[in-house]
């Protein structure tokens, strides 16, 4: 457990906190995060994982602009569902990447779990891109990367990231619940 890991662990959980109540201020948070664990990652050699902050970086760097322009009553963000159909291609791809990126960093790095951190990348990546266009949908995809992330990062020694894992789990629940009630709220409102 290294300083600069309690600092990521601390940002992800203002980052998390922030996006449960649908508030656009999770973005600071979540840009300083991936910052971080960036070097966290490559130091584990958990080089997917390293290589997914970067694209974090600029995925919440879109999520803040897509965020900006809308608001609701209650100042948090409108969302919506992606649909069953949506949903089983984005699993697919997610699937699917996951393999390919695995594969790849099987022949191509001394990766310490190419397979597992794979999937964690990728199904992050198809979660954060869902987040950041606002679809309920991204728990989904955030809890399953929770359950894979859990156990990889123990069993690497990121003890404390691992915690921070169990705490986005529960934390993926809420969100689920949150962004479930705020839609159907404005459905009614709506009607």
């Amino acid at each position: 457990m290294s300083p600069l890991e309690i600092i990521a662990v601390i940002l992800g959980l203002a980052n998390i906190a922030l996006i449960v109540r649908r508030s656009l201020w999770n973005y600071p948070f979540g840009i300083a995060m991936v910052s971080l664990y960036f070097f966290i990652f490559i130091e584990a050699r958990l080089y997917s994982d390293a290589l997914l902050q970067i694209f974090f970086l600029v995925l919440n760097l879109y999520g803040w602009l897509n965020w900006s322009g809308a608001r609701t009553q209650d100042e948090g963000v409108p969302v919506r569902w992606l649909g069953m159909p949506g949903f089983l291609v984005w699993a697919a791809v997610g699937i699917a990447t996951s393999a390919l990126w695995g594969w790849l960093m099987h022949r191509q790095t001394d990766a310490a779990a190419p397979y597992w951190d794979a999937g964690v990348a990728m199904l992050s990546i198809v979660a954060q891109l869902l987040m950041a266009r606002r679809y309920i949908d991204n728990w989904t995809f955030w809890i399953i990367v929770d359950c894979l992330a859990i156990p990889l990062y123990w069993t690497k020694g990121l003890h404390l990231t691992a915690g921070l894992y169990i705490v986005f789990l529960l934390f993926s629940l809420a969100g689920l619940i949150e962004w479930m009630r705020a839609h159907r709220k404005s459905r009614i409102a709506i009607a």
